[in-house]
């Protein structure tokens, strides 16, 4: 089985909800990639500024401390991360033996509105131009599964668990 399991897609794909459901089936730990941003990531992200690659640089790093420890202690994890380019993925691939993604697809309208929706999160909806816009879809080469992120969660986790499971 993959040692780390990085849930992905833009923001309102559910990766948070999906990725906490996945890490309670798979008995791993659980991390939120959002709780690793600066300070100074938050606020430009909340006054409706876009990052970009040097402001996403030091987060995507301690994201992959985090798979680095996760891997190297054999304990495994989940990690709920936008993870958008390819570049990004390789970072995380190269941090630990047994990476896996799970792409949470979604189409622009639906995200359009559970962002919208949302009234705790630092990111406005009007950032997901800049997300699509990066937005990188798993490739062949790339160890994953894509799914419907408007299915069910708990549905989606089952679709995971098993493939996980055929795989490993």
């Amino acid at each position: 089985m993959p040692s780390v399991v990085v849930v992905m897609g833009v923001s309102g794909s559910g990766k948070s909800t999906v990725g906490r459901l996945l890490a309670q089936r798979l008995m791993v730990p659980f991390l939120e990639a959002d709780d690793l941003h600066p300070a100074a990531n938050r606020a430009k992200m909340a006054a409706g500024h876009p990052l970009d690659d040097e402001d996403r640089r030091p987060w995507l790093m301690s994201v992959a401390d985090w798979i680095r420890r996760a891997t190297h202690d054999g304990q495994g994890g989940v990690v709920a991360c936008s993870a958008l380019k390819h570049e990004y993925r390789d970072l995380f691939r190269q941090a630990g033996a047994g990476v896996w993604f799970l792409y949470l697809a979604l189409d622009r309208a639906t995200a359009d509105r559970r962002v919208a929706g949302r009234m705790d999160h630092f990111m406005p909806a009007r950032l997901l131009d800049s997300q699509y816009a990066d937005l990188e879809p798993l490739r062949p080469d790339e160890p994953g599964l894509t799914v419907d992120a408007t299915a069910d969660p708990r549905t989606i986790v089952d679709e995971a668990v098993r493939t996980v499971r055929e795989i490993g």
